[in-house]
């Protein structure tokens, strides 16, 4: 059926999700982008945010913290950092990945200051999202 694609997310603990999609929406670094099928072809950063793949079984989120999404007419790959099914987290986990980022952004150089600060205000929105 031309309205599904494949979709994959791989973390490097383990593949999260291989399943056909009618559509995924990517928190990418640039901005939110929603993957069809038929969509072309696009390669993109991952700001940390909810993956949201809809398929014909229903909905699932994935809390991601960093990656790459390639998109192409048959299928999206994802290859995140980090990610965590929403229905797993706790408020505890959601918390540290914040304290991370912060602690990140303490020893930040001169040149990556506004890329750890971005990093930060991104996860405070993940958990701000999640909640």
């Amino acid at each position: 059926m031309a309205d599904l694609m494949q979709f994959d997310l791989v973390s490097p603990e383990r593949r999260l999700a291989s399943v056909k999609a009618r559509e995924v929406q990517i928190p990418g670094a640039d901005g939110d982008l929603t993957a069809m099928a038929l969509h072309a072809p696009t390669i993109t950063t991952l700001r940390p945010g909810i993956l949201r793949v809809v398929a014909d079984g229903g909905t699932t989120d994935y809390a991601v913290t960093g990656g790459f999404a390639e998109i192409t007419p048959e299928g999206t790959s994802v290859l995140a950092e980090r990610a965590i099914p929403v229905a797993d987290l706790t408020a505890a986990m959601v918390d540290e990945l914040v304290a991370e980022a912060e602690k990140a952004a303490e020893g930040a150089s001169a040149d990556t200051k506004y890329a750890a600060a971005k990093l930060v205000n991104d996860t405070k929105a993940l958990r701000a999202a999640l909640r």
